[in-house]
């Protein structure tokens, strides 16, 4: 049973959605506690809820970021984490920190990684005029929105889109790969060689999304789940 640790900084939807899979998909694991850095994030609320630990290390009362880094650390191995997962945890964390979590730390980023790190994807998208956006899961390494790529999600970009259509249709993927990455990891099935990520057995590493725009979407069966199609790029069959 391994024990995964989430961090968030608002509502946490995507932490939501793991723990939902988590407990409705029976893991070989546990959310040991949600971890926030501001007391008021809505996220919290839920997770205590559902029974998990929550606590706060809130940032403004460190003078520096290694001071918070350092007590945030202390506050996650209170719970002997196997994973810790960033979903939506606002805070650009030291190298220091960083290692001390390397190879078992992941994040959610909304584009298609190495493409616009950092804020505002969806406006770079759409400055950059690509055809297809969409997510990445990958693990953290010392490098902002870097790292090994564990599974992604594409959707394609349609003339009449904006950040705010883009942002909603992405999110429901969000919600289907975030957690078949933790769900993988806490199986054991993921190797990292040449900082390539595999999964053993082989399962499809990319999501497509099939709506061009959000009112294709919107008239879909189901825009959260009929939508999106998994496209094997491993050579396995489904």
């Amino acid at each position: 049973m391994k024990n995964i640790v989430i961090l968030i900084s608002g509502r946490g939807s995507n932490m939501e959605a793991i723990v939902r899979a988590c407990a409705e998909q029976a893991w070989p694991a546990r959310i040991a506690a949600v971890l926030s850095n501001r007391p008021d994030a809505p996220g919290l609320k839920f997770a205590a809820a559902q029974g998990i630990p929550v606590g706060v290390v809130d940032h403004r009362h460190y003078p520096d970021r290694a001071s918070f880094d350092k007590a945030l650390a202390k506050a996650i191995d209170a719970h002997v984490p196997d994973l810790v997962v960033l979903a939506g945890f606002m805070r650009i964390l030291t190298p220091e920190f960083v290692e001390h979590y390397a190879g078992r730390m992941m994040n959610i980023h909304p584009s298609l990684l190495p493409s616009f790190p950092g804020l505002h994807t969806h406006q770079q998208a759409l400055e950059a005029g690509v055809k297809v956006h969409g997510a990445s899961v990958h693990f953290v390494t010392a490098a902002l929105d870097h790292g090994p790529i564990v599974l992604q999600a594409a959707i394609e970009v349609g003339p009449e889109d904006t950040p705010e259509t883009l942002a909603g249709r992405l999110l429901p993927c969000e919600h289907q790969i975030y957690p078949r990455a933790v769900r993988w990891f806490v199986e054991g099935r993921l190797r990292v060689k040449d900082s390539v990520v595999h999964v053993d057995p082989p399962e499809p590493q990319l999501l497509i999304a099939l709506a061009a725009s959000s009112a294709d979407a919107a008239s879909a069966p189901d825009s959260s789940s009929d939508s999106v199609t998994p496209v094997d790029t491993t050579g396995a069959r489904q």
